[in-house]
């Protein structure tokens, strides 16, 4: 396990256990470099009419922040966010898979398949091993190592 996953994984065991008192859903934790900055990001949702609020991150972001004060296990210094996984949420998880199941998505790939890199379409189906999109034309069944980024589809 790297450094990394190591400050994830405890990151998600604590907001397991606040996720319960809070009533809120973990969509995703990451510890990504960008530039010169590190940051630690948690993606929170609610089950309620328009999601999680802004009062909501504020109070998750309050308590998980005090926490990592107290536990004080990552070594490099991080920026702290907490927000909403936004309308065109990544879905990394099978229960993410599960709760877009028949929704619009967009897939992108590592390499090209029959000339084309991304594709928007329905998510039919998936397993450990593959994801199926039926798009107007046709129906595929990808490799999920194929797959760069799955993300549901936003109209403007």
């Amino acid at each position: 396990m790297t450094k990394a996953e190591g400050y994830v994984a405890r990151t998600e065991a604590f907001l397991t256990k606040l996720s319960e008192k809070l009533e809120f859903e973990i969509v995703d934790v990451e510890f990504v470099k960008e530039g010169s900055e590190y940051y630690l990001r948690a993606y929170c949702d609610m089950d309620k009419e328009g999601g999680i609020g802004i009062d909501d991150c504020a109070l998750i972001s309050r308590a998980l922040s005090d926490w990592l004060d107290k536990e004080d296990f990552i070594n490099e210094g991080y920026i702290l966010e907490v927000s909403s996984p936004g309308l065109g949420r990544t879905l990394k998880k099978d229960k993410d898979l599960l709760r877009e199941k028949g929704k619009r998505v967009d897939v992108k790939l590592f390499k090209a398949k029959d000339g084309q890199k991304e594709f928007c379409g329905y998510l039919q189906d998936f397993d450990r091993e593959t994801i199926t999109l039926e798009t107007e034309k046709n129906r595929w069944v990808f490799p999920r190592e194929s797959i760069a980024k799955i993300s549901l589809h936003v109209d403007f």
